[in-house]
């Protein structure tokens, strides 16, 4: 009698041990290649709960999620044979797992290797300006060609990023001599265009005063009375400015009389008659 309860015993859980072996549970971002003594048994299995035969069936987990994958630096010569260190980034998923598991031992070692390769191959075309300067082109041609070549696998390759561009020493002080020769030549054309740009202002002004010889009689008076906000003790006042001085007071004087001629149009107010001055006596 104990040796029939002991065979029930070690059967019930031979059977438990059994089904939990049988059945699998998948995620939801998870697939299965289910293998039935080494043949495909149907498309991917999952999400879910599934049944398989123990020791018969062989199950393979596909993640359909995301992976990112960092590309190793490596040492690339440029078209203009400059070396630079390039690193990168790939971010790829599986879209086929059947193909994933059948086409390719390692997707994972199979994509780093191609794309270390792509990326020496693509930034070997290009000289290093076009590299610096065009990334997104470089980004978007390397990602073409991975998605070529890994399609068969069942792998879509949905971005590639050139992380860090890594230059010589002697290139860096190089680029950046030339950036300051740069901005130095800028910084020149701005000034002469602003030379430029007061030279005409001055010629207009010129021309103004030209017509207008009070307008520069005012501009000397407007140019003292700044020299004087100082409190400067002594002021000089050049030659030609006293004869402009001159000039104002007599324009002053016509105004003056052509106002007070106003009243009677055509008449001005004559000046008093001087009487006349005695001989002296001898």
């Amino acid at each position: 009698m104990n040796g029939v309860i002991a065979v029930v015993v070690i059967v019930a859980i031979l059977a438990v041990v059994y089904v939990a072996m049988a059945i699998k549970i998948f995620k939801q971002y998870e697939r299965g290649v289910q293998l039935r003594l080494g043949k495909l048994v149907e498309g991917p299995r999952g999400p879910g709960l599934i049944f398989v035969i123990p020791f018969i069936d062989h199950v393979h987990r596909v993640s359909l999620r995301i992976v990112t994958m960092p590309i190793q630096s490596q040492e690339i010569i440029t078209r203009d044979n400059v070396t630079v260190d390039v690193s990168a980034v790939a971010y790829y998923r599986v879209v086929d797992p059947v193909q994933a598991i059948l086409a390719i031992e390692d997707v994972e070692s199979a994509i780093d290797y191609i794309a270390q390769a792509t990326l020496r191959a693509v930034i070997g075309q290009h000289t290093l300006d076009d590299a610096l300067t065009g990334t997104e082109a470089l980004n978007k041609h390397v990602r073409d060609i991975l998605d070529v070549q890994t399609e068969p696998w069942g792998v879509l390759v949905s971005t590639v990023e050139l992380k860090n561009i890594q230059l010589p020493v002697e290139m860096k002080r190089a680029m950046a001599k030339e950036a300051e020769a740069e901005r130095e030549k800028r910084a020149k054309i701005i000034s002469a265009n602003g030379e430029a740009l007061a030279a005409t202002e001055l010629a207009r002004a010129s021309d103004v005063m030209m017509k207008h010889p009070i307008a520069l009689q005012l501009r000397n008076l407007q140019t003292l009375v700044e020299i004087s906000v100082d409190k400067n003790s002594t002021i000089v006042f050049p030659a030609p400015l006293m004869s402009a001085v001159t000039d104002l007071v007599s324009f002053l004087t016509r105004e003056a009389d052509t106002s007070r001629a106003g009243g009677i149009p055509g008449l001005a107010d004559p000046a008093p008659e001087q009487p006349p001055i005695p001989a002296p006596e001898l």
